[in-house]
């Protein structure tokens, strides 16, 4: 039986064919005179003429359509938006992933957004984006801010193939060759662990995040083991004070077997209070770490500069902040070595490169948040900021296996444990919309998970 999901993809999908040739044309011609109507029948049949800028466009390009397609190769659901324009075959794509409440921002692209843009000139970045932006009167949120950052991509991606020139030449073009990346090793035990990491640096990588497994549901990035604490009200929890134990005994392990020279990282992913974050990071002291994840949830932010000052390793955070006011503030407020931003959740790449600047004036590095979760679109505008900015310190690497490759060509798989940019117009990625209608993704994964995420006694935990 076909899922509803699948069936939305497959419509998306087909509908796709319909915005190219002299349709497009046709509709084109037409927009003057349906841009003095109001109301609704505005919205529902071309462009709004509020939505209009109060300048003349240079020529007649226009944005003719703006769509959502959803797609799942590789098993979490991917949000990416497609503009397309007057001109046959000039399209620009999108990040506007949030696995989590993939429903929502897709339905935010094409009921409330799209409308706006049709008959707009897409070089005229930075006013759409603020129009998207200050539409919506409550503002930001990872919802809001994914569908802005689909359509802000998607307008860098066109801007880079009008001007024959991939993305990072628009922004001032290369520091560097290429970004270093790392993988994550996360094994039942930590001899997995230690065996993961092993053929991730014999692989050519420099760098490598380590999780390991615990009893019942494991801590985060690792597997468990089922009724791992029999007779508790939750047998398959999770032990705060068993995860303080044996983190530093993981790393200390880690030290002797794999040496002095790999960069290592643990993720806490926001399981911890501030004092027990300190103290964590106090244990992990001797073992030298490139930077120590997510220590405490969003929720206490205000205290995360008492935590970096207290703790002897490099702080990363960011990567659940849905705002650009909120992760300019963590910036000036000192709560972070290492800027670490799903970049769709703040709008895209618009507002990514001002923080970017905020960062190479105040210390800050850049490690964007880029697992199975971002799409080959989001990984390749993360890319573009990497290699065009001297505040950059790591990127988080993804191996994408062949489904992902298949939907969307030119994705960028690391070589030797670093990311080359194409060379090609824009992202240098695409989409076959046929292949992704192929892979419809499913409502519920994360929440099914995150609502198994308790302690022994049955408390709900960050996931």
């Amino acid at each position: 039986m076909t899922s509803p999901d699948a069936r939305a993809a497959a419509t998306r999908s087909e509908a796709g064919t319909a915005a190219t040739g002299p349709e497009a044309r046709t509709a084109a011609a037409g927009w003057e005179a349906r841009a003095a109507a109001t109301g609704p029948e505005a919205a529902a049949t071309g462009p709004m003429a509020e939505m209009r800028a109060p300048w003349p466009a240079r020529d007649g390009l226009r944005i003719t359509r703006v769509r959502a397609i959803v797609t799942a190769p590789e098993g979490p659901p991917l949000v990416v938006v497609k503009v397309e324009t007057s001109e046959p075959g000039l399209y620009g794509l999108g990040c506007a992933t949030f696995t989590q409440r993939f429903h929502a921002v897709a339905a935010t692209v094409e009921q409330h957004v799209a409308p706006m843009l049709v008959g707009r000139h897409p070089a005229d970045i930075e006013d759409i984006t603020r129009m998207i932006h200050l539409s919506s009167y409550w503002r930001d949120g990872p919802v809001l801010n994914n569908a802005l950052s689909g359509v802000d991509m998607a307008l860098w991606d066109i801007a880079g193939k009008r001007a024959d020139m991939p993305v990072y030449e628009l922004l001032g073009g290369r520091v560097r060759a290429a970004a270093d990346t790392y993988l994550h090793a996360g094994g039942a035990t930590v001899a997995e662990t230690l065996d993961q990491a092993r053929a991730i640096l014999a692989a050519g990588y420099r760098h490598v995040r380590l999780q390991t497994g615990a009893p019942g549901l494991g801590h985060y990035g690792a597997p468990g083991t089922a009724n791992g604490y029999p007779g508790q009200p939750y047998p398959d929890g999770w032990d705060v004070q068993r995860y303080l134990r044996e983190t530093p005994a993981l790393f200390e392990r880690a030290r002797q077997e794999l040496g002095d020279e790999p960069g290592l990282m643990h993720d806490v992913h926001s399981r911890l209070t501030p004092k027990q974050a300190i103290g964590l990071a106090r244990a992990l002291e001797p073992y030298r770490l490139f930077f120590l994840e997510d220590p405490i949830a969003p929720e206490f932010y205000d205290r995360l500069p008492e935590v970096r000052q207290a703790a002897p390793m490099p702080i990363a955070a960011g990567e659940q902040l849905g705002s650009v006011t909120d992760a300019a503030r963590l910036i000036r407020q000192g709560g972070v070595d290492l800027l670490r931003l799903h970049v769709s959740s703040i709008g895209g790449l618009t507002p990514a490169r001002k923080l970017v600047a905020m960062c190479e004036l105040t210390g800050v590095g850049t490690a964007w948040h880029a697992p199975a979760d971002v799409s080959p679109v989001g990984a390749a505008a993360n890319l573009a900021l990497d290699v065009t900015t001297a505040a950059f310190q790591i990127q988080e690497g993804h191996v994408y296996p062949d489904a992902v490759l298949e939907t969307f060509p030119g994705t960028i798989n690391p070589r030797q444990g670093y990311l080359y940019p194409h060379d090609t117009p824009g992202w240098g990625v695409d989409l076959d919309e046929k292949v992704a209608a192929r892979h419809p993704p499913v409502t519920h994964l994360h929440e099914r998970w995150a609502a198994r995420v308790r302690r022994p006694d049955g408390g709900l935990e960050a996931p």
